[in-house]
């Protein structure tokens, strides 16, 4: 970075060291290269100036040219407003500010014409213009880039002090009109020639004051190929090392345990997609090299049985298998699960958890360190320090986005070598977001539903259906079938939450009364111990009704359950949703999934339940969780790191990303190192993108 972009952003004119102080608390700007890299959220079209008399509510940003003037501040102390009229030959607007009133007073000058830029509103029947853009008419700089007008976020912190997108606007212009401005370039002359890209320069200029639409988007492409491809080196990059550095255990046998289950003990037989993943996986084991799989499966795909598989698969070469579950509920059920299908087998399998009496835990770290256990499931609990394995050859973490990076690493630990990692998710991943956050794994998917199963039906209703949705559960439980009911978390309250359980519970106690009808409870306030008895009353058919909170979205397994019922489903995002739903479904018979809403929803509400009704293909139903909200509610930003995209967009931009991921490929098979010439401003450019990626070394 040269000189000039290093400056720190207090020398820019207007902004000096108070403002820049907020600058860097509000968007992390500390010099002229961030506001360069402070990319426009959107670009609007300027050329056409509206008359006041065709304005109207349902229009979206739009521009009007008048003279201003009566401006006024109205209301008290607390709630002041500052009010101006902007009059043309058509008719008269009002405009309004409530953020930052001294400042936007003492810079208008009444009399004056300007350019008004903003969202008509409708209020009290007339047509106002709340905190609109003004142009200052004495700035005549203006005027070379109205045509296509870049926007750009800015806090109400930042409204108050006077900085808006237009004032942000003319600093960015000022950085890039100076003769000191100059970039390298960070990409080769090879990747520049055969994705037909511009040159860096040129681009950055481009994207904050495009002269066309064309010219803007060939410049967007260019930016979002260079943050994707540096991405995708890094992570790449692990991949290539970690195969360098970590030396696998080799797993060669396919022996008794293995050949045993699966020709004797195996209940059903599997599936193409379960035999495809098992062979990837043996692949993976056999060559000397660290295994770090992720495997996705769309709920109830069998990824339990693929991992049971591959941990006999361990055991026939004589090493111990561990398997990490995020809660206690599921971790029980997949030690259930497992010792039920292995109880004609003399394998081991034991369960630690924290709620495993101390005397009990004890033993089990003693077995563990003599090898006396060859299969351990358990909670976060198999991560302490006290647990200690002979010879962990595979460590398997379900559900693993529940876990953070540090806890998985910790698996690591446990052994002089590292492990085989297998990790999996019933979440299914987009493509994209798997290739951004996953970058460095090799990925398996479990595509394909056990023979049998029959398509879960959606339907949608609302409280005038409900005597007759509970008619239907009555129905069900006459044919001997069990139901769940969930509320939702409203507002992240636990106090809400828990209220609006009860009330359910209460209501659907004298719907379904005693003797005739048993309900069960379960919400995550409840004691391990009660939850537990709840819960297997519920598994053993003791309860019809299991009214529950979201504790019961992943993992639960109740075969018999034949209808889900979702109250305020409004208030659930898809992805919760379907996991929800894929609780059902897991036997031969037909099941459902009721979703209970409102009258009144948002437009994304109804978008989601729409998907919902439409379709059960869990991928599909992630791709459109991700255009909905994007991926950093979709996966959580305060673990994944990379999704602190500056221009791309991890929902629109597949085809770029693949494209990068292509390049990125490349130049790694032909200078792993980056020490070929072409490749120095990749090499240079390669540090400014260390701190992202930071979930591609998942374990």
């Amino acid at each position: 970075m040269n000189a000039f972009l290093s400056t720190p952003i207090e020398y820019m004119k207007g902004i000096g060291p108070s403002r820049a102080e907020l600058l860097q608390k509000e968007l992390q700007l500390f010099t002229f290269h961030d506001l360069l890299f402070h990319f426009p959220y959107r670009h609007i079209d300027r050329s056409k100036i509206y008359k006041i008399a065709e304005l109207r509510a349902d229009l979206p940003y739009v521009q009007v040219k008048g003279i201003l003037s009566n401006v006024r501040t109205l209301g008290t102390k607390s709630g002041q407003r500052l009010v101006a009229e902007l009059k043309d030959d058509s008719g008269i607007l009002e405009l309004v500010w409530f953020q930052g009133h001294k400042w936007i007073k003492d810079s208008l000058k009444s009399g004056m014409i300007y350019l008004a830029f903003g969202k008509p509103n409708e209020f009290n029947g007339t047509i106002n213009m709340v905190h609109p853009n003004l142009d200052d008419p004495e700035d005549l700089s203006v005027k070379k880039y109205l045509h296509i007008m870049p926007m750009y976020n800015c806090t109400e912190k930042m409204k108050a002090r006077g900085i808006d997108s237009k004032v942000i606007m003319k600093w960015i212009h000022a950085i890039v009109s100076d003769a000191r401005f100059e970039i390298s370039e960070s990409l080769s002359p090879q990747i520049l020639s055969t994705y037909q890209l511009p040159g860096r320069k040129a681009s950055l200029q481009m994207v904050h004051f495009p002269t066309d639409p064309k010219s803007l988007a060939l410049a967007e492409f260019r930016l979002k190929f260079e943050e994707f491809f540096f991405i995708q080196l890094k992570l790449l990059r692990y991949k290539v090392k970690r195969h360098q550095l970590f030396n696998g255990i080799k797993l060669e046998t396919i022996g008794k345990n293995f050949n045993d289950f699966y020709n004797h003990f195996l209940p059903f037989e599997l599936t193409g997609a379960q035999k495809r993943v098992l062979k990837e996986i043996r692949a993976d084991v056999k060559q000397g090299i660290q295994m770090n799989r992720l495997v996705q499966g769309d709920v109830g795909s069998g990824k339990t049985v693929v991992a049971l598989m591959s941990m006999l698969m361990t055991l026939d070469n004589g090493y111990q298998s561990c398997m990490m579950a995020p809660t206690e509920i599921l971790a029980t059920q997949h030690y259930e699960t497992i010792r039920n299908l292995l109880k004609e087998m003399p394998v081991r399998v034991h369960l630690l958890m924290g709620s495993t009496p101390t005397r009990e835990k004890k033993k089990i770290y003693q077995a563990l360190e003599m090898g006396e256990v060859d299969i351990l499931i358990g909670t976060h609990a198999l991560i302490e320090s006290k647990v200690n394995f002979q010879n962990l050859g595979m460590a398997i973490v379900d559900e693993q986005h529940r876990f953070g990076v540090e806890q998985r690493a910790r698996l690591w630990q446990k052994n002089k070598f590292p492990p085989h990692v297998l990790v999996m998710t019933a979440t299914p991943i987009p493509r994209t977001l798997a290739m951004t956050l996953y970058g460095d794994l090799d990925t398996s998917v479990i595509d394909e539903l056990p023979k049998g199963r029959k398509p879960i039906q959606t339907l949608l209703r609302n409280d005038s259906n409900r005597l007759a949705v509970y008619g239907f559960l009555k129905n069900e439980i006459q044919k001997g079938r069990q139901i769940y009911i969930v509320y939702p978390l409203i507002e992240e309250s636990e106090k809400l939450d828990y209220k609006n359980l009860v009330e359910g519970y209460e209501s659907i106690c004298k719907e379904f009364p005693e003797p005739t009808f048993q309900v069960s409870i379960l919400h995550g306030r409840m004691k391990t111990a009660d939850k537990e008895f709840e819960m297997n009353r519920f598994i053993r058919g003791e309860t019809h009704i299991m009214v529950a909170t979201t504790v019961i979205e992943v993992g639960v397994n109740v075969p018999n359950a034949s209808v889900m019922v979702i109250e305020s489903a409004q208030k659930f995002g898809l992805s919760q949703l379907h996991q929800l739903r894929g609780r059902v479904g897991r036997g031969a018979d037909q099941s459902y999934c009721i979703l209970m809403s409102d009258f009144k929803q948002s437009n994304e509400a109804k978008l989601r339940l729409k998907t919902m009704v439409e379709t059960t293909d869990g991928f599909k139903i992630a791709e459109a969780d991700l255009k909905l909200r994007g991926p950093g509610e979709l996966e959580g930003t305060a673990q994944s790191g990379v999704l602190d995209l500056k221009i791309g967009d991890l929902s629109k931009d597949t085809a770029i990303l693949g494209l990068a991921r292509e390049a990125a490929q490349k130049v790694l098979d032909t200078d792993p190192e980056l020490k070929k010439a072409e490749h120095e401003g990749i090499m240079r450019y390669d540090a400014l993108y260390r701190k992202t990626a930071k979930w591609g070394r998942i374990s």
